[in-house]
């Protein structure tokens, strides 16, 4: 069982966002590996349907931007899917397999890693959640997830169709009681953007025993703040030493690994 609170960890997980981007292709095993080399503990990923209702991991509705492949994903078949590659154009190509949720699963299990996994799926949800509860138990992989989103009320629908299923509500606002929320879905955990995260929100959940995610964006993103008095990542520190900060994640594994070890910037 992966412990996603900090109470229990005695520091913040580093959560790689669809694995480690910035240097390959995202959602793939290749680049979750790259963020555990990295010294990521946890990764978001996110998962949809095949047309043949196999749940893969894509962002996207559609193939284009991340795969050699174009059209959007529920208009093709898990074989054909295997005939495409994820791909990173960065400096360099880099191209990896795009894995099922099942695969990616496995690999999560023999490597002790703790997955956010995403419902992206919004044309068949009943479906994904059909087909969630009958991989996580092929894998036995219920104790290594979170299982995350926009969408709460599928969000609490798999809930009641999964026993022991841990929920993780995805949200960019600040919310006037965030334990209620959580409360009113039957969820255990919040994913909170860096700008609206404020410390009493974080100590409140805490003492209801929720965790919470702090998303951070790229120091690339960061830039104008950074060496400035309006920079947030003395704040950020200061946060995770205090423990009120459970899984810190980004784009950038690397540099999270370095906040959590108290660098600055």
């Amino acid at each position: 069982m992966i412990s996603f609170h900090h109470r229990d960890n005695g520091r913040a997980h580093v959560c790689g966002h669809r694995g480690y981007p910035l240097i390959g292709p995202e959602n793939t095993i290749a680049n979750l590996e790259d963020a555990r080399a990295a010294g990521a503990t946890t990764c978001e990923i996110d998962i949809r349907l095949t047309r043949d209702g196999v749940p893969v991991l894509m962002h996207d509705a559609t193939l284009d931007r991340t795969t050699t492949g174009s059209g959007f994903l529920s208009d093709i078949d898990l074989v054909a899917l295997r005939g495409l590659e994820a791909v990173w154009r960065g400096d360099s190509e880099r191209r990896a397999a795009i894995p099922t949720l099942e695969e990616t699963l496995d690999w999560a299990v023999q490597n002790g890693i703790g997955l956010e996994i995403e419902l992206k799926e919004a044309e068949r949800p009943a479906l994904m959640i059909e087909r969630l509860a009958e991989v996580l138990e092929r894998t036995g992989a219920i104790g290594h997830v979170q299982i995350i989103g926009f969408d709460h009320v599928v969000l609490r629908a798999a809930a009641e169709a999964i026993p022991g299923l841990r929920l993780q509500l995805i949200t960019h606002a600040r919310h006037a009681d965030f334990p209620a929320l959580l409360a009113a879905v039957g969820a255990q955990s919040v994913s909170i953007e860096l700008a609206m995260f404020h410390p009493d929100d974080a100590r409140a959940l805490h003492d209801r025993g929720f965790n919470l995610r702090l998303h951070v964006p790229p120091p690339t993103a960061l830039a104008p703040y950074l060496g400035t008095r309006h920079s947030p990542l003395p704040n950020l520190v200061s946060w995770l030493e205090e423990g009120l900060v459970d899984s810190v994640s980004g784009d950038d594994v690397s540099f999270l690994v370095r906040l959590r070890e108290g660098v600055p910037g």
